[in-house]
């Protein structure tokens, strides 16, 4: 069975869900934010399939390899939110409805990349896991070596910050900070997990993910550093009072 197509597709649907219903709940949820939505799911499958192709630059590739790109799909889909948003005219922001839908559909897609994919480096830790020998690009899945299940890892981080987002979500009232600290929460700890994944290494012994987000992790502590000094993220360290 396709499992990495069933849950990416799942991961999509789970995410539409969850903006609908942030939507519905803020009052945004009308035409204009169903477009955005569409533009984040065109420009994702797009970001996805070119970035696959840019690793093999061969055409008759750009279908197969693009839809296991996850950093070209959020890419994609930030970029098409934005076209999306430009040729309506919509001007409101909509990266905080999409940050805890982002995080819960990439947790559901995960399951499918741990079913298909190498799961990691090798590791000597009591949790380190197994893959069938037929695992593509999978030394350690050859030699029987327990490996990193690192999509694990990223499974439970997106967890974990689906539940941060829908408590900060109340606290934080400057538009777009919550997606902000999504996207520098995420960054952060993909460029870390990358340290556990099977991905080659390029240069310096860093992945092409890592060298990705590198230029992105500089520009998204700039800008946490902006909304720190105008107190934007006070309210997450605010304890309530007992009365």
């Amino acid at each position: 069975m396709p499992y990495h197509e069933i849950f990416v597709g799942l991961g999509v649907l789970v995410a539409a869900v969850v903006f609908v219903r942030e939507a519905r709940g803020r009052g945004a949820l009308n035409e204009q934010s169903l477009v955005a939505v569409a533009g984040a799911l065109v420009g994702g499958a797009i970001g996805m399939r070119l970035a696959g192709w840019m690793e093999t630059l061969d055409l008759k590739d750009l279908w197969l390899y693009g839809s296991r790109s996850i950093l070209g799909g959020l890419t994609g889909a930030y970029v098409g939110v934005l076209i999306a948003k430009r040729i309506i005219g919509y001007k409101e922001r909509t990266g905080d409805l999409f940050a805890p839908a982002v995080a819960l559909g990439m947790a559901v897609g995960r399951i499918g990349c741990h079913l298909t994919e190498a799961p990691g480096r090798p590791t000597d830790l009591p949790w380190g896991v197994h893959a069938p020998p037929t695992t593509p690009e999978c030394p350690g899945c050859l030699t029987g070596e327990a490996m990193h299940p690192s999509f694990i890892y990223e499974i439970i981080f997106q967890l974990a910050a689906f539940v941060a987002l829908r408590w900060a979500r109340e606290r934080i009232t400057q538009p777009g900070e919550l997606f902000t600290l999504y996207l520098a929460g995420y960054a952060a700890f993909r460029f870390l997990v990358e340290f556990t994944r099977a991905n080659e290494t390029v240069w310096l012994d860093l992945t092409r993910p890592q060298w990705f987000l590198l230029p992105g992790l500089v520009l998204l502590g700039v800008r946490l550093v902006y909304g720190w000094r105008r107190r934007y993220y006070d309210a997450l360290f605010e304890r309530k009072v007992m009365t």
